[in-house]
């Protein structure tokens, strides 16, 4: 075990650590395997010398943009903490693809979710797999709203499998919409980071903003759409194939999923699967393969699912 000791310099301790010290808890929560102490103007850590290195560098980042912006929030002290892949200046007006509810910047924060943005305006199709957290489902959403509001389509169509860990939709209590709604709230809670909840509200009455379980989208055929079906490992291939077919004129498709997480009976009857083996060569249609460095959840995360692919690699 080793320590280090880093000074805040000028800057009054209430304002880098909050009132209460609210935000310098939520940096030693972040940071478990770590004693993290604050003595005045000086942190002083002890633990293992990766774990301080990996801290020192997050400290060094928070004091930067304190100096800048002479202010460090608490929505500013979690970004940096829990992001690691950034692009290089997250400021950079070209990052933003639209400003959210409370005027909030939503931006393509990893090298990943920017090559998303980028494909999106020269192809019609996109898969985008990769692991919980890595921002794919929410950066697509972006783009459908991005999309709405430039009058570049008519509505936005968000769909899902409604296949979850082997349950099924018969033994779930109430009405079909109160059956899917548990699968789909991972949508709802993306669309409210960027129109406001009134808003929200009647574009989904008028059908403006549309999410339903795959199995609605049959028969129909899409047109000035921008259409996203998300955990698109549960899809079969005849599933896949239905979704796929359904796309119309002036039509924008992304398809997400994450290939560690299926929930079919075989993981090859993943239509996810198939479809990247399939399609890969054809013009217009984009692959993007989102990894462990794009996760901007909490540093755990991140841990987690590396111990995972560790584990399924031996």
């Amino acid at each position: 075990m080793i320590e280090k000791r880093i000074s805040i310099g000028n800057i009054d301790p209430i304002d880098f650590y909050g009132i209460n010290n609210s935000k310098f808890d939520i940096l030693k929560e972040y940071f478990p395997k770590l004693k993290i102490i604050a003595r005045g103007d000086e942190i002083i850590i002890q633990g293992e010398e990766k774990e301080i290195e990996l801290l020192t560098a997050k400290i060094t980042t928070l004091l930067e943009h304190y100096h800048r912006y002479n202010m460090l929030t608490i929505a500013n002290l979690k970004r940096i903490i829990t992001e690691d892949n950034l692009v290089e200046d997250l400021e950079d007006p070209e990052s933003v693809i639209l400003f959210g509810n409370s005027g909030k910047a939503i931006r393509a924060r990893t090298t990943n979710q920017r090559r998303l943005v980028e494909l999106s305006k020269t192809n019609d199709l996109l898969f985008a797999t990769g692991p919980a957290g890595s921002g794919k489902t929410y950066t697509a959403i972006a783009l459908a709203v991005k999309a709405l509001r430039n009058k570049e389509i008519r509505r936005i169509i968000l769909s899902r499998p409604a296949v979850e860990a082997g349950e099924s939709l018969g033994f779930l209590p109430g009405d079909m919409k109160e059956k899917v709604d548990p699968y789909l709230q991972p949508l709802y809670d993306a669309l409210l980071d960027m129109i406001p909840a009134k808003k929200l509200e009647d574009y989904l009455a008028s059908e403006v903003i549309q999410i339903a379980p795959l199995a609605y989208m049959r028969g129909r055929t899409l047109n000035d759409a921008f259409v996203i079906l998300d955990e698109a490992q549960n899809t079969t291939k005849n599933q896949l194939k239905m979704f796929l077919t359904r796309m119309g004129i002036s039509a924008k498709f992304v398809v997400t999923g994450d290939m560690s997480q299926i929930d079919l009976p075989r993981k090859s009857d993943s239509g996810l699967i198939h479809a990247f083996n399939l399609l890969d060569k054809i013009k217009g249609i984009a692959f993007v393969e989102f990894d462990a460095s794009d996760i901007v959840r909490h540093r755990l995360v991140k841990e987690i699912v590396k111990a995972y692919e560790n584990n399924e690699n031996k």
